[in-house]
């Protein structure tokens, strides 16, 4: 039977009869300044940051808001059912959790707290590389549950061979490699406060645990630390890949593969023409390329060049219900959360990563239920119009903008300012008007 995700705001109404009140804020975007609040400016910086001054950051955003809903009336809405599949795997709700390294930086109970939050909600917990639990006790904190695992492609091939050999051994059913992070970007919240965790042997727990990577050491971990540090720093990303070094992860997983970072679509045709059974049209929420296209508006494009050979999945941006319902419209099969989790464990831990997971797909699921739609199969483009002007430029000296026609190439405003769109096509009342002329 399909979850009713929608009933956890009864919930909240009937333990709201005992006095008893949502310990987290149920508007998610509020949570990055509730956690700026509470938390230290590293740990928060590092999460929080971006690429450059933030561009990216804010177009992703901006792209999202950008697009505004069409609700239709008098659909039979009473029966919903949230369930996809993807990538082969049946999921209660087109969401997991997209991997965030470190994640002891904001709580000490880490990973292992966050992976135990997505099972609960039977929702896929993707682990990052950069962890700070080694992935056989995540995999051990989670059970059964659907668990996916986050490559950064390191320079040493036996270590990479390890990491998936470990990953298989542990269930972790899909491999998702990143390919935006050949090197990290100039960040500036990072780089004020002089805050790189890995330096401090932080986010490295698959790696000092690794046989493959301790082979490559002159002391065992624990007796030289440092020296373990730097092997790290020396392996971690490898800007010299290229597109045929796919066959070896190929050879090394015999599961399904999804390149993350994918925002052109002929980089996506390279992808499906290499094997890979997914992509994730994502710009690392803002912290890589700074002036990079937002991910929102290179997911259409993308969609339209391999949905139908490849799974096309989404983040950047994601912070609410409507903006899956957006990236579902958009084209994306289902979407990775990251920020908003990462928040809520900051704030309270497991209980804070629930929180989040059950009040966004909520969200959605009201999202869905009020515009007419009982799942996300029927969620397509035409539920979708985009403002694409800017009061004040389509105005000129502060006389009151006319509305926008929509405009494909349109970027929208710099400010978040923007106008109803008006299609320029006749509808049925234009069509009596010039009737009668």
């Amino acid at each position: 039977m399909a979850k009713h995700w929608a009933d956890f705001q009864y919930e909240i109404y009937l333990n709201g009869m005992t006095g008893a009140v949502p310990r987290l804020p149920t508007d998610l975007t509020r949570l990055e300044e509730l956690t700026e609040q509470r938390l230290g400016p590293g740990p928060v910086g590092y999460v929080a940051g971006s690429a450059g001054d933030g561009s990216t950051a804010r177009a992703n955003r901006a792209a999202l808001e950008r697009r505004r809903i069409v609700p239709r009336m008098l659909r039979d809405v009473h029966e919903r059912d949230l369930s996809v599949e993807v990538l082969g795997r049946p999921l209660p709700a087109p969401l997991a959790l997209a991997p965030v390294g470190v994640l002891s930086i904001m709580h000490p109970d880490a990973e292992s707290a966050a992976a135990r939050a997505a099972a609960a909600q039977g929702v896929p917990y993707i682990l990052s590389s950069a962890s700070s639990t080694p992935m056989e006790q995540v995999a051990e904190a989670m059970g059964d549950a659907e668990r996916w695992f986050q490559l950064y492609w390191a320079k040493d091939r036996e270590v990479t061979r390890s990491f998936l050999n470990r990953a298989k051994a542990a269930g972790y059913t899909a491999l998702v490699v990143t390919l935006d992070t050949p090197l990290l970007a100039w960040r500036p919240r990072d780089l004020d406060q002089a805050y790189l965790p890995f330096l401090h042997g932080v986010g490295t727990a698959n790696y000092f645990s690794d046989p493959a990577f301790q082979a490559g050491l002159a002391k065992p971990v624990h007796e030289d630390p440092n020296a373990a540090v730097m092997h790290f720093v020396g392996m971690f990303a490898d800007p010299g890949k290229t597109w045929p070094d796919l066959a070896f992860l190929r050879e090394n997983w015999d599961g399904p593969i999804v390149l993350k970072g994918v925002l052109h679509p002929d980089d996506a045709r390279l992808a499906a023409d290499a094997g890979m059974d997914g992509v994730v049209v994502s710009n690392h929420g803002g912290r890589q390329v700074a002036g990079s296209v937002a991910a929102a508006d290179a997911l259409p494009r993308v969609a339209e060049a391999v949905g139908d050979r490849l799974t096309v999945l989404f983040d950047s941006g994601i912070r609410t219900g409507d903006d899956v319902f957006k990236a579902l419209a958009l084209g994306a099969r289902a979407v990775l959360l990251g920020r908003p989790y990462v928040y809520g464990l900051g704030l309270d831990g497991r209980s804070g990563v629930e929180h989040v997971i059950r009040c966004l797909l909520a969200e959605l699921d009201l999202t869905l239920a009020l515009s007419g739609h009982s799942g996300p199969a029927t969620v397509g483009a035409a539920d979708l119009v985009e403002d694409t002007a800017c009061p004040r430029a389509a105005a000129g000296r502060g006389e009151p903008a006319p509305y926008a026609v929509r405009s494909e190439s349109s970027t929208g405003c710099a400010d978040g300012a923007s106008l109803p769109v008006i299609d320029n096509e006749p509808g049925p009342a234009d069509a009596a008007a010039v009737s009668q002329r």
